[in-house]
């Protein structure tokens, strides 16, 4: 059993997955920037740590890291139509996820993304979607290069549907929907096999086993 720690804790995926994660024995730490979401991070059975994303450096990263197995990036900047916090977030919350991991001899990092995010966006995007979609392509082309044993998984689009254990994987699939908690239960899937450091896929509901999905990676 290993000990993960989820950026971005208070997430619906990573609610998701700090459940399915501790159900399989692992330690969980989860990181908040608000205490009143500590109750929630408690509940799903996961130690919730106090770690501004925005304000905090890699050192803090790195503190709260401690010993860990294992960091999961979830941490997103909201839908509320601010560009900026894509950009502080979403990026340089990985950036610093990736330099905190380091500092603390870390090397497995899974990082959530998204779905088709190196196609280029339309001319007449709202500018809150194209900072998003630039921020998350960034934070995986830095993720590639950063020399850490990565995984990146780019769900569609989420839906809070009861988990059906059966998805669809690949570098490029059609565009379609998953539940998060389908989601969490992949991210869990592939922190247990190595066989996906260095493996980048697009994920959706689909008509194969979770196991049988992440073993054709």
């Amino acid at each position: 059993m290993s000990t993960v720690v989820i950026v971005g804790g208070h997430g619906k995926v990573a609610l998701r997955l700090a459940e399915a994660l501790t159900g399989r024995g692992h330690t969980v730490r989860s990181t908040i920037r608000n205490t009143e979401h500590g109750a929630d991070v408690e509940a799903s059975g996961a130690e919730p740590y106090l770690l501004d994303i925005e304000s905090s450096e890699p050192e803090d990263f790195a503190e709260v890291f401690g010993e860990a197995h294992a960091i999961v990036f979830s941490a997103g900047g909201g839908g509320d139509g601010n560009a900026e916090r894509k950009r502080t977030v979403d990026l340089e919350g990985s950036l610093k996820s990736m330099a905190g991991a380091k500092l603390a001899g870390i090397t497995r990092f899974v990082q959530v993304s998204a779905f088709g995010v190196d196609t280029p966006v339309a001319d007449d995007a709202a500018p809150a979607w194209r900072a998003y979609v630039d921020a998350k392509r960034d934070a995986d082309v830095a993720l590639r290069a950063s020399g850490l044993d990565w995984t990146i998984v780019r769900p569609g689009a989420l839906t809070d549907e009861p988990a059906i254990g059966r998805v669809r994987v690949g570098e490029d699939i059609p565009s379609g929907s998953i539940s998060r908690g389908d989601v969490a239960a992949v991210i869990a899937a592939v922190l247990e096999h190595d066989s996906t450091i260095g493996t980048q896929f697009e994920l959706t509901a689909g008509d194969r086993s979770i196991a049988d999905a992440i073993a054709s990676l």
